[in-house]
């Protein structure tokens, strides 16, 4: 189980995971913040990214604001920013 803490950007111009900011990591999704959709879409993003499922994707708290708690089951891979952050 991999927990991230994330600083989300919606409304951007691509999607993205930036560089860790503290204890979070930016992720920047092209989705509109309105009802949910912008984490909806963040967890699509990242199920790709780490080669899991959406349901292999949990919104511990923060669906509705920038700052939020994920916990990826059992991630299949690492992109390489937080490949770099871990070590």
């Amino acid at each position: 189980m991999l927990v991230l803490n994330v600083l989300g950007t919606p409304s951007a111009k691509q999607d993205a995971i930036g560089k860790p900011k503290g204890q979070q990591l930016k992720i920047s999704v092209t989705a509109a913040p309105v009802g949910g959709k912008a984490t909806d879409h963040m967890v699509r993003f990242l199920a790709k990214e780490f080669g899991v499922a959406t349901g292999d994707i949990e919104v511990v708290f923060g669906r509705y604001n920038i700052n939020k708690q994920l916990r990826i089951k059992a991630p299949k891979q690492l992109p390489a920013v937080i490949g770099k952050s871990a070590m």
